[in-house]
């Protein structure tokens, strides 16, 4: 029997929350030298280079930096998208005038997860803003783009933004968020659907019963897919609401044109290589935490 769509919802919020946090603790050491390599891609070689001076110049704790922002920016991510395709599921079956219990097409998924998207970009961008600032403040400063010294906490990043800018002054970045996120998590559900149907298929079974590493893999697969795509816009994005930091920056086309002309297409790519090695173990993290939460839930509410 079906939950009630209440119930329904609270299961998909909850375990979309679960998911974000796992995602979050299995992947921020290869976010921050993403950040950091998107936004100063001239002050590193390379991955290794970013992750080594990162390490010996803060340790660890460099490493994690912003990590406060971004397990509350996953949470939220991830609960409401996760609470939005449920959502959005439905609204593609009323569309597609199925039964409201009827299987979805892995390519009728993937169009709710884009859909569902744009709801998940209005919960993740104030809180990415703070987490991509915290992560490039040290490259701020060495490159004299702010005054050194300053403090860097969350709350420091938070009060600075409410002073200068606003409430609003969270939402810098919005517009490359959702050209970022539209088609990423088309590519990102559409992608984690597919690989599961082919190891169903191989293994004779359906997509609930194919184990552990298949579903991780699947999830690291969809993630693979999506910065694959959306690389360039993410990196857009994070020079946006970093360089904010230090005055007015110009919005997404002109920030985009102005490093073609400037720096070249392929410095839209800085910092993939630790996006990559991070989109299997914290996106295998985020499904599993998910599906395996939101399978216990289910279960537990006898539907």
């Amino acid at each position: 029997m079906a939950p009630h769509p209440v119930t329904q919802a609270i299961i998909d919020f909850s375990a979309g929350a679960l998911g974000g946090t796992a995602c979050v603790l299995s992947g921020q050491p290869f976010d921050t030298t993403k950040v950091k390599m998107q936004t100063f891609p001239t002050m590193y070689r390379g991955f290794i280079h970013c992750f080594i001076s990162t390490f010996r110049q803060v340790g660890v704790r460099g490493l994690y930096r912003g990590a406060t922002p971004a397990l509350i920016a996953n949470i939220s991510e991830n609960a409401v998208l996760f609470l939005s395709y449920g959502l959005c599921q439905d609204v593609v079956r009323f569309v597609s005038r199925m039964d409201k219990r009827a299987e979805l097409s892995d390519i009728q998924k993937a169009s709710a997860g884009s859909l569902a998207s744009i709801f998940s970009s209005m919960a993740i961008c104030p809180t990415e803003l703070v987490k991509c600032r915290l992560q490039a403040m040290h490259e701020m400063e060495a490159s004299g783009k702010i005054a050194s010294g300053q403090r860097s906490t969350v709350w420091t990043v938070v009060k600075t933004v409410l002073k200068t800018n606003g409430p609003l002054g969270f939402y810098q970045g919005l517009s490359s968020t959702m050209v970022r996120e539209i088609p990423g998590y088309f590519c990102f559900f559409g992608a984690y659907e597919l690989c599961r149907s082919k190891f169903a298929q191989y293994m004779g079974t359906d997509k609930d019963g194919i184990g552990i590493l298949p579903l991780m893999f699947s999830g690291g697969f969809g993630g693979a897919c999506l910065w694959m795509v959306v690389y360039p816009i993410d990196c857009v994005k994070s020079r946006i609401q970093v360089y904010s930091l230090a005055g007015r920056q110009e919005g997404f086309m002109k920030t985009f044109m102005g490093i073609l002309r400037t720096e070249g297409f392929i410095t839209l790519y800085s910092g993939l290589t630790p996006t990559m090695i991070r989109t299997f173990p914290a996106n295998g993290a985020l499904f599993l935490a998910y599906e395996f939460s939101r399978k216990f839930m289910m279960e537990t509410v006898g539907a």
